[in-house]
């Protein structure tokens, strides 16, 4: 079952190339973000010194950790070979159910929240059953997820829970609390995704599923399965965003949708199906957070700081492509 599921095998014996070992795979979709974001620390400590300290890291990584939990999202849905363009707008939706409903009526956010991962887990079947293209039908879902926020909030506003908001700006010891959240994320989706007989089955559902379809398991309750997790994280991004602005809002998270799935290449996974790494999206996800923390610092326009962001997420994956190509 296991060499049926191996993504990189699977493709290497599709170009009659010996496959790369699987731990040579992961350290290159980890290391080269990881230097990225290295090197970024470094260019921003010896701009700003103080920044080497718990408070410097807390600001420098605190809106990291919504977008942690909305790339880890993204993940699940990519490991199936599918994409979610309705990420960005799903989070957002949490956010104003959130702020409108956890203080006062938390049964009611608790239940709002519950039919949301529902629907994400049957847009994810009607997906595969009437063999659509993901990237169409989460379109349209985005606009139904966007449609909801703002008829359930107009303008931003609410107020998020006082419990919620104290934990994510909890001091905890050692390191600053997003760093302990991107940690334990990291370490979590390894076990589960990477390390586990059932992450094999996970992932080889999106490399080889007429494989994991003959060894007896389900693809819908597979894929049912995974875009509940992923709309379960995407409704913690949600709940850490707000907990983190104090209020909702419908068109908070847009870029989150493009970041995610740029964090998700950048740390080593493939639009194939089958082959994502948890510790690399969690990196690539830093990495891509501590972009615009280091073109702040090096006072580069607002208006320019997308591009120069694509450009660095360019740059780290043509170093990708090109130790991948030179490594046997």
């Amino acid at each position: 079952m296991s060499d049926a599921v191996d993504v990189g095998r699977a493709s290497a014996a599709r170009r009659g190339a010996p496959a790369r070992p699987a731990w040579l795979r992961d350290a290159i979709g980890v290391g080269l973000p990881a230097l990225a974001l290295a090197a970024m620390l470094a260019v921003i400590l010896h701009i700003r010194p103080s920044a080497m300290s718990y408070f410097g890291f807390t600001l420098l990584f605190k809106l990291a950790t919504p977008l942690v939990f909305a790339a880890l999202s993204q993940m699940l849905v990519i490991m199936l070979g599918d994409i979610d363009l309705s990420n960005g707008s799903f989070v957002g939706l949490v956010t104003c159910v959130t702020a409108l409903y956890l203080s006062d009526a938390p049964g009611e956010a608790v239940l709002i929240y519950a039919l949301a991962i529902a629907a994400y887990a049957g847009f994810g079947l009607l997906i595969y059953v009437q063999r659509l293209p993901s990237i169409i039908v989460t379109l349209g879902m985005s606009f139904i997820w966007l449609g909801t926020a703002v008829i359930l909030l107009p303008a931003p506003g609410g107020a998020a829970p006082d419990w919620l908001h104290g934990f994510m700006n909890w001091k905890p010891p050692l390191v600053p609390l997003p760093i302990w959240i991107a940690a334990l994320a990291a370490g979590a989706g390894h076990l589960i995704v990477t390390r586990s007989s059932y992450g094999a089955v996970l992932r080889g559902a999106g490399a080889n599923p007429r494989a994991v379809e003959r060894a007896g398991w389900s693809l819908l309750g597979i894929r049912a399965a995974v875009y509940a997790a992923a709309g379960l994280l995407a409704v913690l991004s949600g709940l850490a965003l707000t907990g983190l602005t104090t209020s909702g809002d419908a068109n908070i998270a847009p870029a989150y949708t493009l970041l995610g799935v740029g964090a998700v290449i950048l740390g080593g996974g493939s639009f194939t199906g089958g082959m994502v790494s948890p510790v690399g999206t969690v990196v690539g996800t830093l990495t891509l957070s501590l972009a615009g923390s280091l073109l702040s610092f090096l006072q580069v326009p607002p208006t320019w700081q997308i591009g120069a962001q694509g450009v660095i997420l360019f740059l780290v994956l043509a170093g990708r492509v090109v130790v991948a190509e030179k490594t046997p």
